[in-house]
């Protein structure tokens, strides 16, 4: 509950980043043919994720700085929308799995059998 439901490097603002910079590459990029069109959007389709992960990434290391909030306000208003706050037993949930987790993240193969992991 401390933390804020809002996060700049959340897949929601990843997503609105791969939004917003495939449409401005992909208005730059234009064919005649429908089916080149189509060929060049599934082409550029990495390169529109790459750019985009190291966008949010470079956004996250500069945080105070007027361009982080230029590049990551659109993706926290869409989280405004997507998320809502965890119910108790969501968080309940959320640390269980965060606990086994870590546990069988730093344990012995012993450890994995007793739990079933």
């Amino acid at each position: 509950r401390r933390q804020p439901r809002r996060h700049p490097r959340c897949g929601t603002s990843f997503l609105m980043v791969v939004m917003l910079l495939a449409i401005a590459l992909f208005s730059v990029v234009r064919f005649e043919s429908l089916a080149a069109n189509a060929g060049a959007r599934i082409a550029l389709l990495p390169l529109v994720a790459g750019l985009s992960f190291e966008v949010i990434r470079a956004a996250a290391r500069k945080q105070s700085g007027r361009l982080f909030q230029l590049m990551v306000t659109p993706g926290l208003w869409l989280q405004g929308i997507t998320t809502q706050e965890p119910t108790d037993d969501q968080l309940e949930v959320a640390i269980d799995a965060l606990e086994r987790s870590l546990a069988l993240e730093s344990g012995s193969s012993k450890e994995r059998l007793a739990t079933g992991y």
